[in-house]
């Protein structure tokens, strides 16, 4: 049995491989697209959502959600209590699972003295008593805060 080459007339060389090399970059852009191949971080879903305080919109600070393993994820807190949550990139939202939370809401109004938009012990993940479990996208997470009888404060370093 013969064996005979197929040859490729040189007036559709160029097409083929322009062809072939369309289809090269069509298949890696498409694993970059649709595996998320391309930037080797761990999985992430959007997530926005609302801090209140005593029922109404905590209107200045950050919320910080923070993984067991991982890098943290933070939001500053609009004039409506909003937030949405970047961890490498501006919206990217937080890696799946469970975080403990803190929220920062410390005004720095010069350089003694600062203004208190939420208590001291949202601050800290040992004494913010905050969780919140990321289980897929979400633009509606709440964060509930207390000043238990509290209120707004402003502090001097001594």
């Amino acid at each position: 049995m013969e064996v005979k080459s197929l040859t490729i007339p040189s007036k559709f060389s160029g097409s083929l491989r322009a062809v072939s090399l369309g289809l090269f970059l069509l298949l890696g852009a498409s694993c970059i697209t649709f595996s998320g191949c391309g930037d080797g971080r761990p999985k992430r879903v959007p997530v926005s959502g609302q801090v209140l305080i005593d029922g109404k919109p905590l209107t200045w600070g950050f919320v910080r959600l923070l993984p067991e393993n991982g890098r943290p994820a933070t939001g500053e807190i609009g004039p409506d209590g909003r937030f949405t949550l970047t961890t490498f990139e501006d919206g990217d939202g937080a890696v799946l699972g469970t975080h403990d939370v803190i929220v920062l809401a410390n005004e720095q109004l010069s350089e003694t003295t600062r203004r208190w938009h939420a208590p001291k012990k949202y601050t800290n993940a040992a004494t913010s008593g905050l969780t919140q479990t990321i289980d897929g996208p979400t633009d509606s997470l709440v964060i509930n805060l207390t000043w238990d009888g509290g209120h707004p404060f402003t502090e001097r370093d001594q």
